[in-house]
């Protein structure tokens, strides 16, 4: 090569490396030092996007990030949300992941057995929701944990949480066990909430689903002291010990004055305790009472079952609780 030519390589190179300096210039840089959470409105165009990077000061230039948009980005539309912005993301990593809806979520638990009053209580004190809601029907709710993103309205979460409830229960019902003692996913969702109530030891579910399915079928009074203790506190604990005139009283859930279920479920049951209702074990079993440990002892007749009592008050008054 002569030197003329060589002369026209490097003005072609030298033009190119500007070329490229400019472009650069132009595409503008991230500078985002640490991890940090950014909002995307629903709605927001590439443009509206771009400024709020700007204005937050995590692009040096909003006309670079959509030139970079422009040029690099793929044909997917930016999600709404909130995203996490990792240290050192360079512009393109940041306009994939608003492409890829990769979004923060967070969660938000209902334990089993948890009333609707303390669901409602829990979802109003998160802060990172939006709206005013009821207290939701008791028994609508199906246990389980919950994602949801910042803004998204209590309204909608909950709606998400009953459908979950009518999809399981649904299933559940479907393949319920053959002469059962209810009649209806309504009274199965009842008496699946007295189960959830009257015993946190998951191996007995079945048992005491059994139990209670034999006193429905002979027409017996349930008895189930949780059931008293609802119209008082709506779930919540009681806190001191139920009173006479309480378990003398004539409502629509005391099952000591009421024969059968009561008229509505009394917490938010699992689907442990709805699938032991709808599957109950085989046992001729009709009272039970603490052992002490966490669960219970099971009779069939009532003179097992005082000797189980007097042997389970002989064991409190032994640790000082009578």
């Amino acid at each position: 090569m002569g030197r003329k030519g060589l002369l026209v390589l490097l003005l072609i190179l030298a033009l190119i490396g500007a070329g490229t300096w400019f472009a650069f210039a132009q595409l503008g840089e991230a500078t985002i030092e640490e991890d940090t959470a950014f909002i995307i409105p629903s709605g927001a165009s590439v443009s509206a996007v771009a400024d709020k990077l700007e204005a937050e000061g995590l692009v040096s230039s909003a006309d670079g990030f959509i030139l970079t948009a422009r040029l690099f980005g793929s044909s997917e539309p930016i999600q709404a949300g909130e995203f996490r912005l990792a240290a050192g993301m360079s512009q393109s990593q940041i306009l994939e992941k608003f492409q890829s809806g990769d979004v923060i979520r967070r969660f938000v638990t209902v334990p089993e057995g948890m009333p609707s009053i303390m669901v409602w209580e829990r979802l109003m004190a998160e802060e990172l929701l939006t709206g005013e809601i009821d207290v939701p029907s008791e028994g609508s709710i199906l246990p389980d944990t919950y994602f949801f993103e910042r803004g998204q309205s209590r309204a909608e979460l909950v709606e998400r949480m009953q459908a979950a409830m009518d999809r399981y229960l649904a299933e559940a019902w479907a393949k319920r066990a053959p002469d059962i003692a209810v009649d209806t996913m309504r009274e199965a969702l009842i008496l699946a909430s007295i189960v959830e109530k009257e015993t946190g030891k998951p191996s007995e579910r079945r048992m005491v689903a059994g139990l209670y399915s034999n006193r429905v079928r002979q027409g017996m009074l349930l008895q189930a002291d949780p059931t008293i203790i609802y119209p008082i506190t709506k779930g919540k604990p009681l806190g001191r010990r139920i009173r006479q005139s309480e378990i003398a009283a004539v409502n629509g859930y005391n099952t000591y004055t009421r024969v059968g279920l009561p008229e509505g479920p009394i917490t938010n049951p699992g689907r442990e305790s709805i699938a032991a209702v709808l599957d109950p074990a085989d046992t001729s079993a009709l009272f039970m009472v603490a052992d002490g440990t966490g669960g219970h002892v099971f009779a069939d007749t009532l003179e097992e079952h005082n000797a189980n009592v007097a042997e389970w008050y002989a064991l409190r008054r032994e640790r000082g609780e009578m």
